[in-house]
C-alpha cells in the first residue's frame, strides 16, 4: 500500500506544570533528512528521537519541533532571560527597519521557542519516557496523513496506468492501415520514377523489411506486461523507488513505440501515453 512522503502529525499533553507538543512535518527526498528543533533540556533525547522517526517514517525531508509552553503551574521552570533579550533586540531591530509603531514585544516573546527553561536543568526518567511517547505519537499521526494521501496516489496511478492501457489497446487498428500507406507510397514513387516494370517480388520483400522494422508486437506486449506489474507493485510497502524504475521502463517502450509507429493517429496515441507518464513519475518523486 502506498504512502505519501507529505506528511503531517501533532502531539500534546501536559506534564509536571507544563505543556509540551511535538510536531513532525514532511515532505519528499530521496533518503531520510532530518532536523530535529528541541528545548535544551531535551538535548540527550536527541539520538533516541532520530531513531523513532527514522524507524516510523523510513524516508522523506522531516522537521520535529518539541516545544514547551508554561501552563502557570510549573515551579521549575523559567523564562530563559538571555534568550528573550537577544529575541527583544532582534524585534525591535526589525521593527525599526520596516516602520511599525508596535512595541508590544512581551507577549511575542513568550511565544517564541525555548523560551522557557529549566532551572534545574534535570530531565527524569520518567519524562524521558513521557516525551518519547509523545514524538511516537506525533510520527504515527503522520503516517496517518501519508496514508490517506497515498490512498489519493493509488487511485491516481490506477487511473492513469489504465488510460495507457486503453490507449494501447487503440494501436492494433492503425497498424494495417499503416502498412498499406507504406506500400502505396513505395509504388507511388516507383511510378514518379518512371520504372512501370519494376520487380514486384523485389516490392514484396522491401515490404517485408518494413513490416519487420515497424513492428511493434514486443513493445505492446512488453508495455503491457509493465503496466500490470505496476499495479502488482503499487500494493507492497514502500514501493515508491521500485515504482520510479517500472515506470522508466515504461517510458522506454512508449518511446519505441512512438519511433517506429509511422502513422499520425498511432503518434498521437503515444503523446496521450508520454503525458499520462509524465504524470504518474511526478506524483512517484513523493511516493514513499
Amino acid at each position: 500500500m502506498l504512502k505519501s512522503m507529505t506528511g503531517y502529525g501533532k502531539a500534546t499533553a501536559a506534564y509536571l506544570g507544563k505543556r509540551v507538543s511535538v510536531e513532525v512535518r514532511s515532505l519528499n527526498s530521496k533518503s531520510l533528512d532530518l532536523n530535529v528543533r528541541y528545548a535544551p533540556i531535551y538535548k540527550e533525547l536527541e539520538g533516541t528521537i532520530r531513531g523513532i522517526i527514522g524507524e516510523n517514517l523510513d524516508r522523506g525531508k522531516v522537521d520535529v519541533t518539541i516545544n514547551i509552553d508554561g501552563t502557570g503551574e510549573a515551579k521549575n521552570y523559567v523564562v530563559n532571560q538571555d534568550l528573550a533579550k537577544a529575541y527583544y533586540k532582534d524585534l525591535k531591530a526589525v521593527n525599526e527597519a520596516i516602520g511599525e509603531t508596535s512595541e508590544d514585544y512581551l507577549s511575542m516573546i513568550l511565544r517564541m521557542p525555548d523560551i522557557y527553561m529549566n532551572e534545574k536543568e534535570e530531565l527524569f526518567e520518567d519524562e524521558k519516557e513521557w516525551i518519547l511517547n509523545l514524538v511516537k505519537e506525533a510520527a504515527d499521526q503522520s503516517n496517518v496523513f501519508r496514508r490517506q494521501e497515498g490512498i489519493a496516489l493509488e487511485k491516481e496511478f490506477t487511473e492513469r496506468i489504465e488510460d495507457i492501457r486503453s490507449l494501447l489497446l487503440e494501436v492494433p487498428k492503425y497498424e494495417n492501415e499503416r502498412i498499406d500507406t507504406i506500400r502505396e507510397r513505395m509504388r507511388k514513387s516507383l511510378e514518379e520514377l518512371e520504372m512501370k516494370s519494376y520487380d514486384d517480388n523485389r516490392l514484396q520483400q522491401e515490404m517485408i523489411f518494413w513490416i519487420e522494422k515497424l513492428d511493434v508486437a514486443e513493445e505492446k506486449m512488453r508495455l503491457m506486461h509493465h503496466l500490470d506489474y505496476f499495479l502488482e507493485t503499487m500494493v507492497l510497502p514502500s514501493a515508491g523507488k521500485k515504482l520510479g524504475f517500472i515506470s522508466q521502463e515504461i517510458g522506454r517502450e512508449i518511446n519505441t513505440l512512438g519511433s517506429k509507429s509511422n502513422h499520425a493517429e498511432m503518434q498521437k496515441l503515444v503523446v496521450d501515453m508520454k503525458d499520462n507518464l509524465e504524470k504518474i513519475k511526478e506524483q512517484i518523486l513523493n511516493t514513499l
